[in-house]
């Protein structure tokens, strides 16, 4: 008679939340309060419970640990082949990646997270368990996917100048884009309404503010389109 095995595995979830702000793409860590790794940085994120579904865990976390909302919140991978991936169980852990304002919201640190602060991709330290793999694939996630849907809208002001979002486009992309070519697509589209109202930055001309047109957005992506940056 064979023992029948007995499952022993725990779900977690782990978010990544970027955040932009004067041509810089951050990441939102938390320092944790207690256990192995305290004091240390870590992304946002913990255990499921029985009765919670994956995206309410998440969101649960997000505002337990660091005091926000977010509203783009997009589930990423799961990561769990590394059985040894947390030295205290074997967890399996279900990542989300989210967008945000960070002008829009204050961080408020809770529960077991002592602190919480947003770090740019390039001072980020080395993490405990897999969290430096976790935000490795999310960036690599975002980049493939500006390639085919416009994202990133939720990182800027409400209105702004067509230039922020073309550096925000390439900040994430972490390279050169043809200006001309995209601001002629981005607008072919109709994914921006123009206003009537202006910006001054610095000592140049003033520049239209452009606001983001949702229901157009969305009726994109609902037929299906291509959108290649170049």
């Amino acid at each position: 008679m064979t023992q029948r095995n007995i499952q022993n595995i725990k779900v977690a979830v782990d978010a990544v939340v970027f955040a932009y702000k004067e041509k810089t793409l951050s990441v939102l860590l938390v320092k944790q309060k207690f256990g192995v790794n305290k004091d240390q940085w870590v992304l946002p994120g913990g255990l499921v419970k029985d009765d919670e579904p994956l995206k309410e865990a998440v969101e649960r976390e997000l505002f337990e640990e660091a005091g926000i909302k977010v509203n783009y919140l997009e589930q990423l991978f799961t990561f769990g082949d590394d059985i040894n991936r947390d030295p205290r169980n074997r967890v399996i852990s279900v990542s989300y990646f989210a967008l945000v304002n960070p002008t829009k919201m204050k961080l408020k640190s809770g529960t077991d997270a002592k602190d919480a602060e947003w770090f740019p991709l390039d001072e980020i330290p080395q993490l405990p368990f897999d969290h430096n793999k976790i935000i490795h694939t999310s960036i690599k996630r975002i980049q493939s996917k500006l390639a085919y849907q416009p994202i990133g809208f939720e990182l800027l002001n409400k209105e702004f100048p067509f230039s922020d979002l073309e550096n925000l486009y390439q900040t994430i992309l972490n390279k050169e884009i043809d200006r001309r070519n995209f601001r002629k697509k981005i607008l072919s589209f109709g994914l921006l309404n123009e206003t009537d109202k202006m910006s001054q930055k610095g000592a140049g001309r003033p520049a239209k503010l452009f606001k983001f047109n949702q229901s157009k957005y969305n009726k994109l992506v609902k037929e299906g389109f291509l959108f290649e940056i170049k």
